[in-house]
């Protein structure tokens, strides 16, 4: 019974890791999903386990000086998807702007920050957030998308919104 236990315990820790392995493959829809020619862009990509991740990321968030408001959204997060981009374009980032739009993505913030433009988009059913898409781009090629998904209140968003811009 024991041994059974173990190889159980082995094989859903090697489940949970198995979403920490970084893909070359897109992990946002638009991307994976799209006819777009992505000629030339490269992609990395990560699932982050919230169950695993939770509790660094808020404890790095606090070192870091974060807000509380901050770290309370972590709280409600429960699947978070990073893709990053490399040699994007200003066309590619258009697109992917109107397919947020065609599929009713609100436009909340952008935010300048140390050069990088950083967007806010969420997708909004009443008083209910289940989805937050940030886009952080520069002026060069390089980009991040972040997908977060959670039970969020469009009061959540606005104070980790205002707390971010008032640093």
């Amino acid at each position: 019974m024991k041994t059974l236990k173990n190889i159980f315990l082995t094989i859903l820790t090697i489940g949970m890791l198995q979403s920490c392995i970084v893909s070359e493959k897109p992990n946002i829809d638009f991307f994976q999903n799209s006819k777009y020619d992505f000629k030339g862009v490269q992609f990395a990509s990560i699932n982050v386990p919230m169950a695993l991740a939770k509790s660094y990321i808020k404890k790095a968030l606090r070192e870091e000086g974060e807000s509380e408001e901050t770290v309370n959204l972590v709280k409600k997060a429960s699947k978070i998807k990073v893709l990053t981009v490399t040699n994007g374009s200003q066309e590619m980032l258009n697109d992917y702007t109107q397919y947020l739009n065609d599929n009713h993505y609100e436009e909340w913030a952008t935010i300048k920050h140390d050069g990088d433009n950083v967007n806010i988009r969420v997708k909004q059913d009443g008083d209910a957030i289940k989805n937050m898409l940030i886009t952080v781009g520069s002026n060069s090629k390089d980009m991040v998308f972040v997908d977060v998904k959670g039970n969020f209140t469009p009061d959540d968003i606005s104070k980790m919104i205002n707390s971010v811009s008032v640093k």
